[in-house]
């Protein structure tokens, strides 16, 4: 935490030199402007505190979340070559190589949906939860949990629920497919929490996922470095959130 403060402490002194109010940059320029302008607003949510903050989520909820799941996906389809193989199919009919992949083309490629969706039940990138705190005394199954309780929900016991999922520790996207193969929803899939405070960017995350995974096997042929068999995919860490191990892959142009 005290390195991540630092580095964004320097991104910020570097922004307060080079800011020209009449041509603001990015997201810090129109802080620190807004900063500025209410510096005698003692009330005023605009403060470096603040600004450190948030830059924080955007960097720890925004991005580092997705490129975990896309690293870690890509092990995963490097350990199953036939699963990719599978998603290339899809894409080639449905995508195409001539133009770049949209949200629009999601709905008519249900086994690559249902690849995503298990690359991130399979994951279970933060095991429990991020902590959460009782909004008022509540009783559940006979509990009394007062106000102000903080809360931790293991998203484990639903993501490898084994009577929502045969073989959860099994890396399977016929987890999320029907009979006739098409994409099948379901309950358990809380990736990103739920109830009124589920992740406030999943539909920012569930779009660059997409995205960003076809447009990778659109373009590219995964290459491993060692034998499929000899891929380790269990996490390297599982504390806060569930590290993969780290590991080389050829990209080889289409």
């Amino acid at each position: 935490m005290t390195e991540q403060r630092k580095f964004i402490l320097e991104k910020i002194k570097e922004h307060q030199e080079s800011m020209d109010l009449n041509n603001p940059q990015d997201f810090i320029d129109y802080f620190l402007i807004k900063m500025e302008k209410e510096k005698h607003n003692k009330q005023s949510e605009f403060t470096m505190d603040n600004l450190i903050t948030t830059l924080w989520d955007v960097l720890a909820a925004g991005i580092e979340t997705t490129s975990i799941t896309l690293r870690y996906g890509l092990l995963l389809l490097l350990k199953h070559p036939e699963v990719t193989a599978k998603v290339q199919d899809e894409i080639n009919r449905v995508v195409g190589r001539n133009r770049s992949p949209c949200m629009q083309d999601r709905s008519r490629m249900p086994y690559t949906d249902a690849v995503i969706h298990e690359i991130q039940r399979y994951i279970d990138l933060v095991p429990n939860n991020l902590p959460h705190a009782a909004a008022q005394d509540i009783k559940f199954r006979e509990y009394l949990i007062p106000k102000g309780t903080t809360i931790l929900t293991s998203l484990t016991s639903v993501l490898h629920d084994g009577k929502e999922f045969p073989n959860p520790e099994q890396f399977d996207p016929g987890h999320f497919l029907d009979k006739s193969g098409n994409f099948k929803k379901s309950d358990y899939f809380m990736a990103f929490s739920a109830g009124k405070r589920v992740c406030v960017g999943e539909g920012l995350a569930r779009m660059e996922l997409f995205l960003l995974l076809v447009s990778i096997l659109q373009h590219f042929t995964l290459k491993p470095l060692v034998d499929p068999k000899n891929i380790d995919t269990t996490p390297l860490l599982k504390g806060v959130g569930s590290i993969p191990h780290f590991y080389e892959v050829c990209f080889i142009p289409v």
